[in-house]
């Protein structure tokens, strides 16, 4: 891949040389940039024109100060309690704005589900494969990408459970 066409797709450099290295260059092209920033799952599928649940939010969480990544559709919300049953954990918080950017290398609003600057543990919840194609962020609050969720979480190297906030 060439600097340009990663300057051109307006993905995050760092998660553009992760695209690279998962031989997923082709996907630089379907990026899709915004002029205002989509820094919510809400924001995002209005910009993209889809389902709110066709979003692919990319949440950072604390487990007994270890971080972890939760991916889950755009709207639904992440049922802590579960999050720490499944990962054994004494307590699950979700994590400061510094921790999430040290562990990724991403502002809030703008973390892709792959990339990262470090390793850390991913889940993935269920419901993320109800849909064809989902969107994540592609490393800034202004670019997303579309994948197809099975192939994403694999990419990811999540773990898929059940940590969706059952509603009433």
């Amino acid at each position: 891949m060439t600097t340009s066409a990663a300057e051109e797709s307006g993905a995050h450099p760092r998660f553009a040389e992760a695209l690279s290295e998962l031989g997923l260059d082709d996907l630089h092209p379907r990026i899709r940039r915004f002029p205002d920033a989509a820094r919510t799952a809400v924001e995002a599928a209005e910009a993209i024109g889809c389902e709110l649940s066709e979003i692919c939010k990319s949440l950072i969480f604390a487990a007994d100060g270890v971080p972890v990544l939760v991916l889950m559709d755009g709207s639904s919300r992440v049922d802590v309690e579960l999050v720490r049953r499944e990962l054994g954990a004494a307590k699950v918080t979700r994590a400061r704005a510094e921790l999430v950017r040290e562990t990724t290398g991403y502002a809030i609003g703008g973390v892709p589900p792959f990339g990262h600057r470090t390793r850390t543990r991913v889940l993935a919840d269920r419901s993320l494969l109800d849909h064809d194609t989902v969107w994540a962020a592609a490393g800034t609050p202004h670019t997303v990408f579309p994948m197809d969720p099975k192939t994403l979480i694999a990419h990811a190297g999540a773990t898929l459970v059940d940590v969706r906030e059952q509603t009433a």
